[in-house]
């Protein structure tokens, strides 16, 4: 097992401990909903969806539900 994990989040690079969420690694990001609202994961268990990010291209998926992963490119939406 890895001592730590690199991935992107909004371009740029971090390192986590295993086991770590998106959403934890995440944390300190403003992000934004479409309308322009602050965002920010508030259930951390997948049902009030306010943690949606776009990982590897594929939007929409739930921060707090997965797990980071080497290599993973993770968009917030914070620049929009």
């Amino acid at each position: 097992m890895a001592d730590s994990i690199t991935l992107t989040i909004d371009g740029h690079g971090i390192t986590v401990a295993p086991g770590t969420t998106v959403a934890a690694a995440i944390a300190g990001v403003t992000r934004r909903s479409v309308s322009g609202q602050l965002r920010a994961p508030l259930c951390g268990m997948g049902v009030c969806q306010e943690c949606r990010v776009t990982i590897n291209g594929r939007a929409h998926l739930l921060s707090c539900q997965t797990l980071c992963r080497t290599g993973m490119d993770v968009q917030t939406g914070a620049a929009a």
